[in-house]
């Protein structure tokens, strides 16, 4: 049996961290051995918790001939300079979404991995969820007729004052520079490449309207609206500010399907339709791609178009106007 690969967390910042963390020590095929973050308190709190090391040298732990890989999980601010060196060092890389604050950023990340010969992966997890591969064999079959119109929502309330205190998700993810945006930026990736899967990637035009419902700095309430050259319409809303049902909806000339995580049903007109088991999710995809020697194509291409939605739909946002997308079409 193959040595499990040995890997590093690079940054606690983000919530998700202890999860990836988690997923490091279950993973049959991989070891963590280390937490680096330039925020002691964090990241020293991280390695105890997961009982590993923890070092405030970056340069040191990627020095490591016997470290095969890293987990990034800092601000996203950071995300280029931090992956740029890990590839560097020859570190395979598994990173939380956003890739990037800009498209540039995230073309150079990959550039930079597939130079250095490492594999990257970005955290996409719904695409790999049951629910996904159900819509999309529906979409598939013509059984919608021509799309007109898509709407995918997810929220959660991690902005609103429980109990006389601040809302469970950090003040930092309200830190204009480290965060690059709010509920869009950081929740709402999730709507967006979904809606990408199932209308495309390529619309002509997007819109935003941001709002802050609880005040922390950016905005916590989210909707964005891209238009397509076939007249179709999709709808991204995310927020901080309510809990609520994820929710899909898709409309076509001759049938709706809708599906809500209440009670994992899916519906196409009258009928209700299985959902399948989740399949492999990104970090198990990220250690096969590792031990296989293959690149995550269609995996690094929905990140950059995510970017670049994401990035169109802040500064759309943030000019009150339509901006014009200039993104690629993936092959679905």
């Amino acid at each position: 049996m193959a040595k499990p690969l040995k890997l590093a967390v690079l940054g606690f910042w983000h919530v998700h961290a202890k999860d990836y963390a988690r997923q490091a020590q279950e993973h049959p095929g991989t070891e963590l051995v280390a937490v680096w973050d330039d925020d002691a308190e964090l990241g020293q709190a991280g390695a105890d918790q997961f009982g590993v090391p923890y070092t405030n040298d970056l340069g040191a732990l990627l020095d490591r001939t016997d470290l095969d890989g890293v987990i990034v999980t800092t601000a996203t601010d950071v995300h280029r300079d931090i992956m740029v060196q890990a590839a560097a060092a020859g570190k395979h890389i598994f990173t939380e979404k956003l890739l990037a604050p800009t498209v540039a950023e995230a073309n150079e990340i990959v550039a930079a991995a597939d130079d250095a010969g490492v594999e990257l992966v970005v955290s996409l997890p719904r695409l790999a969820h049951g629910y996904t591969q159900a819509i999309w064999e529906v979409i598939a079959s013509g059984e919608l007729g021509q799309l007109t119109y898509g709407r995918v929502r997810l929220s959660h309330d991690g902005a609103i004052p429980r109990d006389g205190a601040e809302g469970w998700l950090p003040q930092r993810f309200f830190d204009p520079k480290a965060a690059i945006g709010g509920a869009l930026t950081d929740l709402g990736c999730h709507p967006v490449y979904l809606l990408q899967l199932f209308l495309g990637a390529d619309p002509e035009t997007v819109s935003a309207t941001y709002r802050s419902v609880a005040g922390r700095g950016l905005e916590d309430n989210a909707v964005v609206t891209v238009g397509y050259a076939d007249q179709k319409i999709g709808v991204i809303e995310a927020g901080f500010a309510s809990p609520n049902p994820f929710t899909i909806e898709l409309f076509g000339t001759d049938n709706t399907l809708t599906y809500t995580d209440d009670g994992n049903v899916i519906r196409v007109g009258g009928k209700q339709l299985p959902v399948p088991d989740h399949g492999k999710d990104p970090f198990a995809q990220w250690v096969d791609h590792i031990t296989e020697g293959t690149r995550a194509d269609d995996n690094l291409a929905r990140a950059v178009e995510l970017t670049r939605l994401v990035v169109a739909a802040n500064e759309a946002a943030s000019h009150g106007k339509t901006v014009a997308y200039e993104g690629q079409e993936i092959d679905r």
